[in-house]
């Protein structure tokens, strides 16, 4: 179990620089922040990843195409869970082509294949060492962090309903 939550917690990590690099890039005006309210985790990676990982082993092409459709899939699903639970859209594609909802869309399919074609072929040997490698009392330090922050998070978005305002609390 402490593998996958390392790897949750990897994938989530290098997933927020993925978001601030994409936010510098397109001038997004929410560049700050993306994710939780403190940690600089970006979850909806971990998932994503998580997802991926679960599938069997198979060659570059399968794998960018059923790790995009898994990690799309995720991505649809935690949308879908913020704007019922949260009362949050944590992002709209709405004006996207070849989008379903505003929650997912094509380019961005396309862009979890390659990301998870990447990150298994580059990145999960390193993350598994890293996963193998920590002792228990860091990974129950860092799960319990990691809880806090994700039930502060929960409980500001369920109450206010303001992404803006979570991301200008965050301290990151």
């Amino acid at each position: 179990m402490a593998p996958l939550l390392w790897y949750f917690w990897i994938y989530s990590f290098l997933g927020w620089l993925v978001e601030l690099a994409f936010a510098s890039v397109s001038h997004s005006e929410d560049r700050r922040r993306r994710c939780l309210l403190f940690l600089p985790l970006c979850p909806v990676y971990g998932f994503g990843m998580l997802a991926a990982l679960a599938l069997p082993p198979m060659g570059w092409l399968g794998l960018s195409v059923f790790g995009g459709l898994a990690a799309t899939a995720v991505e649809y699903a935690y949308h879908w869970a913020g704007e019922r639970f949260l009362r949050v859209r944590f992002w709209d594609y709405a004006l996207v082509p070849g989008n379903l909802r505003g929650r997912v869309c094509l380019p961005f399919t396309l862009a979890w294949g390659l990301l998870v074609w990447m990150a298994v072929r580059f990145l999960q040997p390193g993350a598994a060492l890293l996963a193998e490698a920590a002792p228990p009392a860091v990974t129950y330090v860092c799960l319990l962090f990691f809880t806090a922050d994700a039930v502060c998070s929960f409980w500001f978005l369920r109450v206010t309903g303001d992404l803006r305002g979570m991301r200008a609390a965050g301290i990151l």
